[in-house]
């Protein structure tokens, strides 16, 4: 057995993995194919790039990816330190600068003397796991040569779906004589203040979001233009593909005129300052980087034509004149049939030196993802140290729910976010989360 754990893939379950078992004293090989080579969503040199949106979601516990963050903090994650260390205004939400995320990541594991770095693609698990433990943690994006490996020790067709990341702009671009700073219902005019009392109160409020107001006319134009945009052609199976959880803005406005209105565009909980009355829709922008240079727009996951992006999302009020720093990408998500493969401790059940973690679990989600790293680690120091134990979360811990997610039968598999739906009902002191956790389980 080598003396030392094989890591493949420097994402966030990656990351994670690593550092927790160079915590424990075991030496960790971590195999990262860039800045050799990049996926076609990949350009950070850098460990623990973000791709799509730079939000970890809320921080909240009564919320599921709240309640995950704060088990993988008693569990010192170092992902979740270094994201609350680079974070951006976000609300109750906790967003990161994306560069300076990575780069606190990558020089963190470079300087721990238990790990070894190794910029080459892998294409052949089965030499590494010969004689050690491996952990297949390369993402969604996982490249042509390894995919074809992992297919061979599976002995399943692999199984893809279609991500998309929404585009960013310059804030010096957005025109502030329409935009307003605001928190959903923080920014809302109360019943008992006055409207210059009110707008006194939100000038002097430190909001996370800006936020473009538009009437009724203004919605239904860029709606129209939307949905008639010229998009990148996909194959047809890919078109049956895209995934639910990411759904492409232009896909979902095609579902009906007030499918977006009722979505990422609800005006619920703003008040225009011009008017002083909710908006028909509100698109909002979040912060991107430390500086607040740049925001992204939220739940604008796109796969239109870089052309067409910029001439339809400069038609919502406030964009006109907007300078785009990145336009939206669509891209290849692939995951395994985990519920046939992974045992609850993400071991891969065909053979007991391969673990799998992030993404290509079927998990879905930047948190979820270092959870997955997290559980995986975990186990593999376990069997480094020949121990025979397992740590096996409980179904009562958001961790323990999507490790059992991932592991359990299940026909029509697909990649799952963290949500109470699938923790297992236990009572809560609190009447609130107890509500909500019964609402979910039915």
């Amino acid at each position: 057995m080598n003396n030392y754990i094989t890591i493949i893939g420097g994402g966030l379950a990656g990351t994670e993995a690593t550092y927790q078992i160079a915590k424990a004293g075991i030496k960790v090989k971590l195999y990262e194919m860039k800045p050799v080579k990049f996926s076609p969503a990949h350009s950070n040199k850098n460990l623990a790039e973000i791709v799509c949106s730079n939000s970890f979601k809320s921080n909240l516990h009564t919320n599921a990816c709240g309640l995950l963050k704060e088990e993988l903090r008693i569990l010192d994650s170092l992902l979740i330190k270094i994201a609350e260390e680079t974070s951006v205004p976000a609300g109750q939400a906790l967003a990161v600068d994306r560069e300076k995320f990575s780069e606190k990541v990558t020089e963190e594991l470079k300087s721990n003397k238990n790990i070894e770095i190794i910029n080459e693609e892998v294409s052949n698990i089965e030499e590494l796991a010969k004689n050690g433990i491996v952990i297949i943690a390369t993402g969604p994006l996982t490249s042509d040569s390894l995919s074809e490996s992992i297919k061979k020790i599976t002995g399943e067709d692999k199984l893809a779906f279609y991500d998309a990341a929404a585009p960013i702009v310059e804030k010096d671009s957005i025109n502030m004589n329409i935009a307003f700073y605001g928190d959903r219902y923080e920014q809302e005019k109360r019943k008992d203040e006055e409207i210059e009392e009110w707008k006194e109160r939100i000038s002097k409020e430190k909001a996370s979001y800006i936020n473009l107001p538009m009437n009724k006319e203004e919605y239904e134009n860029f709606v129209n233009e939307l949905i008639n945009a010229e998009v990148v052609e996909l194959h047809e199976f890919e078109k049956r593909e895209i995934f639910e959880g990411c759904m492409p803005v232009e896909v979902m406005a095609k579902r009906g005129i007030d499918t977006l209105r009722f979505g990422p565009l609800k005006p619920v909980g703003f008040d225009d300052p011009r008017t002083g009355k909710r908006p028909y829709a509100v698109v909002q922008l979040r912060q991107d980087n430390s500086e607040g240079t740049i925001y992204n727009i939220v739940g604008f996951q796109t796969n239109l034509k870089f052309g067409e992006q910029k001439r339809v999302f400069s038609l919502i009020p406030g964009l006109e004149n907007a300078e785009f720093v990145k336009y939206g990408v669509m891209h290849r998500n692939t995951f395994i049939n985990s519920p046939e493969l992974l045992d609850e401790t993400y071991n891969f059940k065909k053979n007991e030196n391969i673990y799998f973690a992030g993404q290509i679990t079927g998990v879905e989600g930047y948190v979820e993802s270092i959870s997955s790293g997290m559980v995986a680690a975990l186990n593999a120091i376990e069997k480094f140290k020949q121990t025979k134990n397992k740590k096996i979360f409980s179904n009562q811990t958001m961790i323990g729910a999507l490790a059992n997610y991932i592991s359990s039968s299940n026909e029509k598999f697909e990649p799952m976010n963290a949500n109470f739906r699938n923790i297992t009902c236990i009572a809560r002191k609190n009447k609130r989360q107890k509500n909500k956790i019964r609402k979910a389980c039915g």
